[in-house]
């Protein structure tokens, strides 16, 4: 589908497309760049690109398509890094999990004739790193692109493609209306599974050995979500924040109202929520994102690991 790919980023989402792409042979050569000369290293030994270079500019050049795999507070930096580089008619998007922020960020070092165009695979495991990624990271994921207006309509589609080529399934949506759907449906589950977390090896009452030891499934779950990567999860909150601040709102309101009917003894409103978030869980089950089996799901091996 391109001549030449340009993976800036070689973590788990650079490398499960370096993978993707080998899969459907999406590319004639894969070129990566990360900032960590080891990262390189380990990238070239497994095999997910053809070759690396040491700058992100030389990796860039002459690309048709160049994805931003990396920490969305840095993406501004490395759009500006790379500009020069970009030819005219390329594809620049990303992978980030904030939209507003990178739109802001990236856009004024756009050159003239390149198409850039905001993306999020919605997809990921508590993994990070260059061993951590594999091709089917984006079957039957969600990838949100969010396209500027006057967004060439050509290269949007040609984008689309390459995503469905990769597994995903493709929508379209506005960066701002983006973050606010993450923020409730990822950024804030993040931030109480970090919170609860940290609460629990805060206490002074049960030691830490207990708390490993009889760990339950609902606890295990968000230590899972809660070992993933701290420099992506701080860039996400620091640059979504009014969507972020404002979902919390909503959550510290309802979870006052689940207060007041444990501390009042009505079973009723415990009940009516509990039948009704149960019924969530079954929607996310019949659209395909997750699975009815033990352990909410959660698989074991490496070829289908739980995805966020």
């Amino acid at each position: 589908m391109f001549d030449k790919v340009c993976l800036i980023g070689l973590g788990l989402i650079g490398s499960s497309l370096g993978h993707a792409m080998r899969r459907g042979s999406l590319a004639g050569e894969i070129v990566g760049y990360a900032r960590s000369a080891a990262t390189r290293a380990k990238a070239l030994e497994i095999g997910f690109v053809d070759r690396v270079c040491d700058t992100a500019a030389d990796a860039a050049a002459g690309a048709d398509l160049v994805i931003l795999c990396v920490p969305v507070g840095v993406c501004g930096e490395l759009a500006a890094a790379i500009a020069p580089s970009l030819k005219p008619g390329a594809i620049l998007t990303d992978v980030g999990s904030v939209k507003s922020a990178v739109v802001r960020d990236v856009t004024p070092h756009v050159p003239e004739g390149v198409h850039f165009i905001p993306g999020h695979p919605i997809a990921g495991t508590e993994e990070s790193g260059p061993a951590a990624g594999f091709a089917e990271l984006f079957d039957r994921r969600w990838c949100v692109l969010t396209p500027l207006p006057g967004a060439d309509e050509a290269a949007v589609a040609r984008l689309e493609a390459f995503w469905r080529a990769c597994g995903s399934e493709v929508e379209r949506m506005s960066p701002e209306h983006h973050d606010l759907v993450l923020a409730i449906t990822s950024h804030v589950p993040h931030l109480i599974a970090y919170n609860i977390v940290g609460t629990a090896d805060d206490l002074g009452t049960v030691t830490q050995s207990e708390v490993i030891k009889f760990s339950a499934g609902g606890f295990r779950d968000f230590t899972r979500i809660a070992a993933s990567d701290p420099v992506m999860w701080r860039d996400v909150f620091l640059n979504n924040k009014d969507a972020v601040l404002e979902m919390l709102g909503r959550f510290s309101e309802d979870l006052s109202a689940l207060q007041r009917a444990i501390r009042w003894g009505d079973g009723d409103t415990l009940l009516n929520l509990f039948t009704r978030t149960r019924a969530i869980r079954r929607s996310i089950i019949d659209a395909g994102q997750d699975a009815p089996l033990p352990d909410f799901g959660r698989p074991h091996g490496k070829g289908d690991k739980g995805r966020e």
